[in-house]
């Protein structure tokens, strides 16, 4: 294949020549989006149907919400489809469309993972002053930047992604992933690329300094808190966060920095799982499951 123009489909990973164990794997990658799908559909559900919880916080987390059920969705069922079905392609506009897609709602979710570490950072902080910092109109901008910067910047990754000439079509992983496309270039990276991937890892860089950095100040004020309770509360709320947005950006950071290697691993795949699946599973567990609001509104609805 001398370039992209002759390229028609791409061949996802194969995990295994035998029957049994490409079904072990639907199975596998059915369960893991039916949980996380459930979960973030019910955050969406509760937070849009409860009047109570039309608040900035709830907010962002609705929409937190709606990006990880957008970022399964675009990976997982043509995975599941290809194994059950046994076989491997995936057409280049589709490849195009994945690439997009999941580009703009992982930088919307790291975007907004960063906008709800300064949310909590001025409701512990300066919680006099929050009403007048995170009132409703400026939750509204926010979440309008994050959608169309995050929708540009997918589109810029994936034009210079693809203006790149293909040396082959076989993909070492489950998606159409950007390191795994960028093995197939007969050229190397474009100057576009180079200045995306650049600008990339800087300003993940700088969303994981911000995070650490309100996170810091919130635990300075919680240890200002005069009861043993409330400052329980505070810790065990923001370590889980903490945790989830360290495992998204160092598993991501080290699957798309580390050196390239032209066969499948189980290690490629292990980053890939923890930085694209797992975090949409947790997220509707620690940043919703375990406040109180939204437990007692799942269990009414239980009830009736």
């Amino acid at each position: 294949m001398e370039n992209q123009t002759t390229v028609s489909y791409f061949l996802l990973l194969e995990f295994s020549e035998n029957q049994h164990l490409q079904l072990l794997h639907f199975f596998f990658f059915l369960i893991l989006y039916l949980a996380t799908a459930t979960a973030n559909l019910l955050i969406i559900s509760v937070v849009a149907f409860d009047h109570q919880l039309h608040s900035p916080m709830y907010f962002f987390l609705m929409n937190l919400a709606l990006q990880d059920l957008g970022i399964v969705s675009v990976i997982l069922p043509k995975s599941m489809v290809n194994s059950l079905m046994g076989t491997r392609h995936i057409f280049y506009f589709g490849c195009v469309a994945q690439v997009l897609l999941f580009i703009s709602f992982e930088a919307s979710d790291i975007s907004l993972l960063t906008v709800m570490a300064y949310d909590r950072y001025v409701a512990i902080c300066n919680p006099l002053h929050y009403e007048m910092v995170m009132n409703w109109k400026a939750c509204t901008k926010i979440m309008i930047l994050v959608w169309v910067t995050s929708l540009l910047y997918g589109m810029l990754h994936t034009s210079g992604i693809f203006s790149i000439p293909f040396c082959s079509n076989v993909i070492n992983q489950f998606f159409c992933e950007i390191p795994e496309l960028l093995k197939l270039s007969c050229s190397g990276f474009s100057l576009v690329e180079v200045g995306v991937l650049v600008a990339s890892a800087i300003a993940g860089l700088g969303c994981f300094t911000f995070i650490i950095v309100s996170y810091a100040m919130i635990f300075k004020a919680v240890l200002r808190i005069p009861s043993e309770q409330g400052r329980q509360k505070a810790l065990s709320t923001c370590i889980p966060h903490l945790i989830v947005v360290s495992l998204v950006l160092l598993t991501g950071f080290f699957a798309y920095l580390r050196p390239p290697s032209n066969t499948p691993s189980y290690l490629d795949f292990g980053l890939t799982v923890m930085y694209s699946i797992l975090p949409p599973l947790f997220n509707p567990i620690i940043y919703s499951m375990r406040n109180k609001k939204i437990k007692l509104f799942l269990f009414k609805l239980w009830r009736f």
